[in-house]
């Protein structure tokens, strides 16, 4: 067996310009992907669905002769006979607090507010005309992404959700992915990933109808392609390669610290984790467990957490200080991050720039990816600096409210005109003009 030994750097040692490559991702190094994503986004623009059974065969390996891109009855009927009772009722359970989550995090229709004596205005929700949710498979099935994405578009009432997701070798879908669907409420998924799958809801083809926005993490292919079709297509909250960072103050157990790195690590070659820590006890302590348990993992899993915890995206971080190792957090902006802490309520003051934060030895990572109710559909590569995790909010739009009574108006209607008049724009002062003496 490979010998395994993970990174370890102590912050107050490195340069700044070292300090800045650890805040690096893989999907930010996608410039030389563009070119190689271009033309296979402009083969389904041209082709439409011959494009994509094209690209089954030749970029996801399907072997034989796909028939439909379109999953059908029968094949979701199938699903259920494959799976355990066990798996199916624990989608049942993950799908039930997600979507209780979610149902609470739902607006109100509409509300209006008296902001002068007769005069009102405020917000209507109403959702999205339709969406492609983009479901990974390249290293591995993820019927979570499945639930996380469905079931916020089926809370929010988009009347038109199609799942991409690409296909087997056999040319079908993980039959976990075709339950969850199905449990969440989305009947019409479609055996088609990677770039050509963003293309495909961009464009429309035959049977991907075109969608007014896409969702869903993938690889820096993916996100090369949403990159090419954004002025087409809203492409959703930044979700690339998955990322995470564990922190642990002097009373985090050192093992639970190891096992808990290792739980984004494991996700592919491209994924990024740290455990930051300013504890040496802890840290060292750390390194020691992480080494155990990488040889009880099997492969490929053992071969991803080797590449990133031994390479220039991972590893275990020393930090000088507490205020240093919330500095360090707080300018990567993690995708994930964990606090293991006796009382890790004293740092989350501290902690601004997190995707999601998980808080305390009894929550991590793993729950908030599965079952606990909020989304792991999260922001990556910092951007959870502006961004938050995908919610009902990302399938609905917002309008502004106004109505205005005759009496209200002339409340209103003079310093309208002053500034109309003050901007250049006599046609608006002369729509309140028309409007005075006249009772509307």
């Amino acid at each position: 067996m490979a010998t395994f030994s993970p990174r370890f750097l102590e912050l107050e040692r490195l340069s700044a310009d070292d300090r800045a490559a650890l805040l690096r991702r893989a999907d930010q190094d996608i410039e030389p992907i563009l070119e190689r994503v271009r033309p296979i986004v402009e083969a389904v623009r041209r082709e439409g669905d011959a494009a994509l059974f094209r690209f089954a065969r030749e970029l996801d390996g399907v072997k034989g002769e796909l028939q439909s891109l379109v999953a059908s009855e029968a094949e979701i009927a199938q699903a259920y006979e494959q799976l355990s009772d066990g798996l199916i009722e624990a989608i049942r359970f993950a799908i039930a607090h997600i979507r209780a989550f979610h149902e609470r995090q739902k607006p109100e229709p509409m509300w209006l507010h008296e902001i002068c004596p007769g005069a009102f205005a405020g917000d209507r929700w109403t959702p999205i005309p339709s969406v492609a949710l983009y479901v990974p498979r390249g290293k591995g099935a993820f019927p979570s992404v499945t639930m996380m994405t469905s079931v916020p578009a089926v809370v929010a009432g988009v009347p038109e959700i199609t799942i991409l997701t690409p296909p087997t070798l056999e040319g079908g879908i993980d039959a976990a992915t075709l339950v969850a669907a199905n449990e969440a409420g989305v009947k019409r998924i479609v055996k088609a990933g990677g770039a050509q799958a963003v293309a495909a809801a961009a464009y429309g083809t035959e049977s991907v109808p075109k969608a007014t926005k896409i969702v869903g993490p993938g690889s820096p292919w993916v996100v090369a392609a949403k990159r090419l079709v954004a002025h087409l297509i809203d492409t959703g909250p930044p979700a690339g390669p998955s990322e995470s960072i564990v922190f642990a103050d002097a009373t985090a157990d050192p093992e639970l610290a190891a096992s808990d790195l290792l739980i984004e690590a494991e996700h592919g070659p491209d994924s990024s984790a740290y455990l930051v820590t300013p504890s040496r006890t802890v840290a060292e302590g750390a390194r020691s467990a992480l080494v155990r348990r990488w040889a009880d993992l099997p492969e490929p899993r053992r071969g991803f957490v080797k590449t990133v915890l031994e390479g220039p995206r991972g590893g275990i971080l020393l930090a000088p200080s507490l205020e240093a190792a919330y500095a360090f957090i707080n300018a990567y902006a993690p995708e994930h991050l964990e606090v293991l802490s006796s009382d890790p309520w004293a740092h989350l003051g501290h902690l601004w720039d997190a995707a999601e934060i998980l808080l305390g030895a009894w929550t991590p990572i793993t729950l908030g990816n599965f079952v606990l109710g909020p989304n792991c559909v999260l922001p990556t590569g910092g951007w959870a600096k502006s961004f938050g995790p995908l919610s009902v909010l990302d399938f609905m739009k917002r309008s502004s409210i106004g109505f205005v009574t005759a009496e209200a108006f002339s409340t209103l209607a003079r310093p309208a005109m002053l500034l109309a008049e003050y901007e250049g724009f006599p046609a608006h002062a002369a729509a309140l003009r028309a409007r005075q003496g006249s009772g509307g």
